[in-house]
């Protein structure tokens, strides 16, 4: 079992002893997904990145990978699969030659 397999089970071993996947139905868990993401947000708000408190980004990062690992689990995602597809279409969007050090979007570039 790998690190993801593993994390994704002791999240649904926590989820099912309190009888909470009545309420993780993918529209609920996306939506916990973008909440937790907002809260992530907020440790930076008015600070610069060095500013932040590390132990609140630390926590609500937790959350969203949390939450995102539960909703691929919802249907059935392999993570690293999907990350690694991910990975390839952005390679082409963002080719090395035109986008290395530069923040612009692939339609721009």
């Amino acid at each position: 079992m790998n690190d993801i397999q593993q994390l994704t089970e002791a999240l649904r071993k926590f989820r099912d002893e309190r009888d909470w996947a009545q309420f993780h139905n993918a529209k609920d868990l996306a939506m916990a997904l973008n909440i937790e993401a907002a809260e992530l947000l907020e440790a930076f708000l008015w600070k610069t990145p060095e500013q932040a408190d590390i132990a609140s980004v630390k926590e609500e990062l937790a959350d969203v990978i949390a939450f995102a690992l539960l909703l691929a689990d919802k249907y059935d995602l392999d993570v690293k699969q999907i990350v690694l597809e991910k990975i390839e279409k952005n390679a082409l969007k963002y080719p090395v030659e035109k986008s290395k050090g530069s923040a612009k979007k692939y339609t721009e570039l």
